[in-house]
């Protein structure tokens, strides 16, 4: 996980690892803080309107991530760990996934999530979702986070054309030059604060800190808030 401290410092060693799997000759390590408020600690008031999400309205738990594109972590999560969640959480109907922004990264971390907002706003729920796996997916690996002109208006124009019409891509440009998104990122960044959010990738089931380590230990979260509706 990407760690906050005025922006661009370097992680440091208040991380905690989730090691999911040896990929090569490397452990993949999810990282998530523990340094936010205590696991017990919830908003049992999420405003999940206006949020893009997958799964079933019917899903009785709602789980959140907050995630920052300019974030390697995040662009791991995406790749290794969301899967499960897809198969084992959402498919089955057991919850709902929403993805909210908290960029603090860079000004590219703040770029990129305001012109996903404008996708959202402007062309959809399941658009928003293609392009938002194909900027983890084009996040470069060699990333550097003090490194700003990575996510350049002119990358996030030509990622959105390659699922998106040219009609469709003018709407959304257009949004974002007007800042039309602003609101609602700022009201991720606001409940981020709130819950006590610290880095990236961060969960949180109906309001309240996922802790664990595995999925079989978010799939059990996820089970017993349900249980207790």
């Amino acid at each position: 996980m990407a760690n906050k401290k005025k922006g661009n410092q370097k992680q440091s060693s208040a991380f905690t690892f989730w090691v999911i799997g040896l990929i090569a000759v490397i452990i993949i390590g999810f990282i998530f803080l523990a340094n936010g408020k205590d696991e017990d600690t919830a908003v049992n008031e999420i405003d999940y309107k206006s949020q893009p999400y997958l799964g079933e309205k019917s899903a009785p738990v709602q789980i959140v991530e907050f995630g920052d594109y300019k974030c390697p972590v995040c662009k791991t999560f995406e790749e290794q760990f969301f899967p499960s969640i897809q198969s084992e959480l959402i498919d089955t109907g057991k919850a709902q996934f929403y993805f909210m922004n908290y960029s603090f990264i860079n000004v590219d971390s703040t770029r990129s999530a305001k012109f996903a907002e404008s996708v959202y706003q402007e062309l959809g729920n399941d658009t928003f979702w293609k392009f938002h796996e194909l900027l983890y997916d084009k996040q470069p690996d060699d990333l550097k986070y003090e490194k700003e002109d990575v996510f350049t208006d002119k990358f996030l124009e030509e990622t959105l054309k390659e699922i998106a019409n040219d009609k469709d891509v003018k709407k959304v440009v257009t949004s974002f030059k007007a800042e039309k998104s602003e609101d609602q990122w700022n009201k991720d960044m606001e409940l981020a604060d709130e819950l006590g959010v610290s880095g990236t990738p961060s969960l949180f089931v109906n309001g309240k800190k996922f802790e664990g380590n595995t999925i079989d230990d978010l799939v059990k979260m996820v089970d017993d808030a349900a249980k207790e509706k």
